[in-house]
């Protein structure tokens, strides 16, 4: 399952998304795919284990909270 986080801040990190998503309840990260744009408003793909459930709460969690300045959009991608 994936989850797409927008408007992250420029220059976080790998890391620095592993980290976060983890204290919501996503342990493990596979891969991190960055969406290329202008750099105004940085997104990333994260493709997680999950379950749809965890995935949902976590995104319910997620989407508008500020996180280094940024308010977050967040969604869960679950095809």
């Amino acid at each position: 399952m994936k989850l797409w986080i927008g408007n992250i801040a420029p220059g976080t990190s790998d890391e620095d998304l592993r980290e976060f998503v983890g204290k919501y309840g996503i342990a493990e990260v596979a891969s991190i795919e960055h969406v290329p744009g202008d750099g105004s408003r940085p997104a990333a793909v994260l493709d997680v284990a999950a379950t749809t459930e965890v995935l949902m709460k976590v995104t319910q969690r997620l989407n508008g909270m500020y996180w280094k300045g940024r308010s977050l959009n967040v969604q869960a991608i679950t095809r």
